[in-house]
């Protein structure tokens, strides 16, 4: 009798491999994101770069030193602590100190990925996580802006980049106000096109529009994002707000201000499709989506805030499990009935 020449391996299903490990649809998303972050740099300069710089390298080492800390493997090869990094970096202001950064990124990482077991096992984004905890400990810094374009952005740091930490940043001076700011506090409109091509101050991932677009675009031709959720997200913001718009158009503003103005394309595009915490049947992601862009109107028009993409993806987070169990598909040959005996 013959020896088997292979180990026979059972495995659950599925059974079919899509060919695309972590470390290269990781890979893929920084590159995605590259022409946005290399914009964003270029608009706010010096104090942009380095709040992206820090704010990835504080993620990478935080995941690195755990891993130490558990005596495990670093897992920093996978590429994920550098877009969770980067995606971090680019929902920041870029004028906020560096060592808040710094704080941030070890949030992202420690509270929002390894407590739950790390990647794969994250129920939040843990950019957002660590976005949100900073809104919440440091409500002004995190709502002061620099303006776009300054003349000297690659020769001067404003004075509160480089503040010692616990101490009152400095902002006097260059202070701006965002276009979402504008509208909700002081109802002055700003251009779209503008902010379609991100000629106004804000987040630093908050310039172009289009070139956050574009790598959308990319990483769903490569199969590696799922667009039904930034597509239901963008359809219900215009729809809804386009409502309001039509009902009262002085005190509500035009539907494509709502799409191309904030936080909403980075967080539609590359934050809400997280694989790990978005639901994985069609459907549900359609649901999802439609939550997270009801939720991002409400808090822009009623809220305290002029923004609110963060909390409402947070929000969609902690209900994408439910709405996988409400519409999970029906076993074939068992009809539409659920819990009967078999």
């Amino acid at each position: 009798m013959s020896t088997l020449s292979k180990t026979l391996q059972l495995r659950t299903s599925p059974h079919i491999l899509s060919g695309y490990a972590v470390d290269s649809i990781m890979f893929n998303v920084v590159l995605a994101l590259l022409p946005a972050t290399l914009f964003g740099m270029y608009v706010f300069g010096l104090a942009g770069t380095l709040t992206i710089v820090v704010a990835t390298l504080s993620c990478v080492l935080s995941e690195h030193l755990i891993c130490v800390s558990q005596k495990r493997r670093s897992t920093i090869g996978d590429w994920s602590a550098a877009v969770t990094g980067l995606l971090y970096g680019l929902t920041l202001p870029p004028s906020l100190p560096l060592w808040m950064v710094a704080f941030g990124g070890f949030v992202c990482i420690g509270l929002g990925k390894a407590i739950f077991g790390g990647l794969g096992s994250n129920p939040f984004n843990p950019a957002l996580v660590g976005r949100a905890i900073l809104q919440a400990a440091f409500p002004v810094p995190m709502t002061t802006w620099m303006p776009a374009f300054a003349e000297n952005r690659f020769s001067w740091l404003p004075p509160s980049t480089l503040a010692w930490p616990f101490t009152e940043p400095v902002y006097d001076g260059f202070t701006s106000a965002t276009p979402l700011s504008l509208q909700k506090f002081d109802q002055v409109a700003t251009d779209a096109g503008q902010l379609a091509l991100g000629m106004v101050s804000g987040s630093t991932g908050e310039t172009s529009a289009i070139l956050l677009l574009l790598g959308g675009v990319y990483l769903v031709a490569r199969n590696m994002m799922n667009w039904r959720i930034p597509v239901s997200i963008f359809v219900v913001v215009f729809a809804f707000s386009g409502l309001l718009h039509l009902a009262d158009a002085g005190a509500y503003p035009s539907p494509l201000f709502m799409l191309v103005s904030g936080g909403l394309v980075l967080g539609a595009v590359f934050m809400a499709t997280d694989m790990v915490s978005a639901p994985m049947t069609g459907t549900g992601c359609l649901l999802y989506g439609a939550l997270i862009g009801a939720i991002v109107v409400v808090i822009r028009v009623w809220g305290g805030m002029p923004e609110g993409v963060a909390y409402a993806i947070l929000l969609g987070n902690a209900v994408a499990p439910h709405i996988d169990r409400y519409v999970r598909p029906t076993v074939y040959g068992t009809g539409r009935r659920r819990g009967a005996a078999t």
